[in-house]
């Protein structure tokens, strides 16, 4: 998988960063968030809200890659890397 179109946020909001994700299929799937929450930095998933007004995630995937999601992007967005793209040899994992 791999980090597209990062785009920072300026703004008094949490909201600090914009990006979307490449699968290894080539499948982009946009809309995802770094939040500056109560206990720092992390990637939130896309979501939309329904007509009964809660949020419902539009995107799932397993903790695992969650976890190496939100680390690829926060130093993408640190500035630490520049180009990451990642292999998983992991069954376990879709991407």
């Amino acid at each position: 998988m791999k980090i597209v179109d990062m785009r920072t946020f300026e703004g008094s909001t949490r909201t600090k960063a914009f990006f979307d994700l490449v699968t290894e299929e080539g499948i982009t799937i946009k809309g995802f968030k770094i939040v500056d929450g109560s206990n720092g930095l992390f990637v939130s998933f896309p979501r939309e809200q329904g007509k009964d007004g809660n949020w419902y995630d539009k995107v799932k995937m397993p903790r695992e890659l969650s976890d190496k999601l939100n680390e690829m992007a926060l130093n993408e967005y640190g500035g630490i890397g520049s180009s990451l793209d990642v292999e998983d040899s992991s069954d376990e994992v879709p991407f």
